[in-house]
């Protein structure tokens, strides 16, 4: 049967009371049917109230906007006899009626922000869980995964598709759920209406300036997790390690929010006591709460210490304790594209491939695989076009003070010229190789590979394209570079 729902119980109200009864919800003027509450939403270039016309054309009873969009379409929504719903906050009360519309999530949810490690951070909280036995998924960057999955296209989804996805969760009884928090995401109330027992702050580094601006916009969008979207009974869960974050973690405390802090630091909650590398892993010491445990982890780079100890945190935010969590720990296994192990040469010569795209990560990334390696630590690093431009230099500096030996080339250059990005990248690192071709600069980094070395291929990870003008050209850099290593072990049949 059909599902429809009135404005009042998805919690709207549209102007002069007039009611509607709804039979779904889109933000797209090219996808309404018969009945479709239409969100017309500002946008950065055109607000989604030039489109009105378009989906009352298709039958929309209701239009859900701002006052802005209601200059420019509450005329011809008069004209259709469609309802007009109007609020300060359109993309909020979308989120809250996608909520209503789907009504179900998953029982316990938990979501991670920061600049870098949001997607292992949701993995690993995911696995744990697993292995606890627990039905359970991550979603953002790839998509919803585990226990169910389900495709996804941002980070963080508009409303409609990311309450759809919850509660497609739940219906395939999906009990526990880590999500992805990007800050476009946050700063566009796409998760206000989903019901947190926990949230995690990795860190915070530059990135996002095309969008955000300054750091204070970037930093107040991310802070929303915890400030709108995390109920006041809620755990926070935090790495003390980034200064920034241990900022943020004294404010908590000081307007009595439960907080987990994780870290190196003695005043950590969950402390990382000892560390130490071999050439497939880590082992960890770890304690918390006067309790010790020691710790396998299967995961090259320390800074993937860190990411466990967020998602450990957060799942004993919901109850879990932490020799169950610590004894879990040792079957997690990395995420697609970040720190992989993509191939191994005949002489024992490594290549990883990470989605690392800021300065910081590519600084960490790099600066993490040093106790794993004997040898030389090579480099491939590249910058996206179309995306902030001031962190290119910046990459070409963190790239040529932690490698050896680094290669410029293409990421995704999209509409801009790729010689221009690359020759701002390397005005951070002028001794760099540079190489347009991201398959030959792969294939050249393979090649110069002595045993004891390590080759990173930084900053398009999972990604299974290359942008470049507005086409995606297939391209997996975890192939390219299982592809490389059997061409020169001559290993191709």
């Amino acid at each position: 049967m059909d599902v429809v729902k009135t404005l009042a119980q998805l919690g709207l109200t549209a102007r002069g009371g007039q009611e509607a009864r709804v039979t779904g919800l889109t933000v797209d003027s090219r996808a309404v049917a018969a009945g479709n509450l239409f969100a017309a939403l500002p946008g950065v270039k055109v607000h989604g109230a030039e489109f009105v016309a378009t989906a009352l054309g298709a039958g929309a009873s209701a239009i859900l906007t701002d006052a802005a969009g209601a200059e420019i379409c509450e005329a011809d929504v008069r004209a259709a006899g469609a309802a007009l719903i109007v609020t300060e906050e359109p993309r909020a009360a979308l989120s809250y009626a996608a909520a209503l519309w789907f009504e179900k999530q998953p029982e316990t949810i938990v979501a991670v922000t920061g600049t870098n490690g949001k997607t292992s951070v949701a993995s690993f909280t995911r696995q744990i869980w697993q292995a606890l036995g627990v039905p359970a998924v991550n979603l953002g960057t790839t998509g919803v995964e585990g226990d169910w999955e389900y495709p996804l296209h941002h980070t963080t989804p508009e409303p409609i598709t990311l309450h759809r996805a919850l509660a497609g969760a739940a219906a395939e009884g999906i009990t526990h759920a880590a999500m992805e928090a990007s800050s476009h995401g946050l700063d566009q109330r796409r998760l206000d209406a989903v019901r947190l027992k926990a949230a995690g702050f990795t860190n915070f580094t530059q990135d996002h300036l095309d969008y955000h601006h300054t750091f204070e916009e970037y930093f107040a969008a991310k802070a929303g997790l915890f400030d709108r979207v995390l109920p006041e009974e809620g755990t926070a869960v935090l790495n003390i390690d980034d200064p920034k974050v241990a900022e943020f973690a004294e404010h908590l405390l000081d307007e009595g929010r439960c907080v987990i802090t994780v870290g190196r630091h003695d005043d950590a909650d969950l402390e990382i006591t000892a560390q130490r590398f071999d050439g497939t892993g880590q082992e960890l010491r770890l304690s918390y709460d006067h309790q010790v445990a020691l710790v396998r982890l299967n995961l090259i780079g320390g800074f993937q210490a860190e990411n466990v100890l967020i998602a450990a945190g957060l799942v004993m935010a919901t109850g879990v304790g932490f020799q169950d969590v610590s004894n879990a720990l040792p079957r997690l296994t990395t995420v697609r594209g970040r720190m992989q192990l993509a191939a191994t040469r005949d002489n024992s010569a490594s290549v990883f491939v990470d989605y690392a795209h800021t300065p910081d990560a590519v600084a960490k990334a790099l600066a993490a695989m040093r106790p794993h390696v004997m040898g030389r630590v090579v480099a491939i690093i590249g910058a996206g076009g179309d995306r902030d431009k001031t962190k290119r230099p910046l990459m070409g500096e963190a790239a040529a003070k932690n490698a050896d030996v680094v290669f410029v080339t293409d990421d995704n250059p999209r509409s801009e010229d790729p010689a221009t990005i690359r020759a701002e990248v390397m005005a951070g690192c002028p001794n760099a190789i540079e190489v347009g071709d991201r398959a030959e600069a792969i294939l050249r980094a393979v090649d110069m590979l002595q045993p004891g070395d390590a080759l990173l291929i930084a900053g398009k990870g999972h990604e299974r394209g290359q942008i470049v003008g507005d086409v995606t050209y297939p391209f997996d850099d975890v192939e390219q570079a299982s592809l490389a290593v059997s061409v020169l072990d001559g290993k191709m049949v």
